[in-house]
């Protein structure tokens, strides 16, 4: 089934819009062969200068999130004591 094509067709597609120059697949292998791609919101975009700059402070938090989170959760759970078995009746 093919779509239909010509001036006819109404679709969100606005004239301004330029892609004589796309290249089409440009970012598969690349997204073939796992790399995440992440979209930030302007006002982050516009923090950070590039790439690099992005990775080293994610890193910087990760390693700032390592160090004030324990490793292990305490075990909270309630746990009998001897005396607590002691007053139990017996059957």
């Amino acid at each position: 089934m093919s779509h239909p094509s010509g001036p006819e067709v109404d679709d969100d597609m606005l004239p301004e819009y330029d892609f004589s120059k796309g290249v089409r697949g440009k970012h598969y292998r690349a997204y073939k062969a796992g790399t995440n791609v992440v979209f930030l919101d302007p006002d982050v975009a516009a923090a950070f200068g590039d790439s690099t700059s992005v990775n080293e402070a994610l890193r910087l938090l990760l390693k700032v999130a390592k160090q004030s989170v324990p490793a292990r959760r305490p075990n909270n759970r309630m746990q009998r004591t001897r005396r607590a078995q002691a007053t139990k009746p017996r059957r």
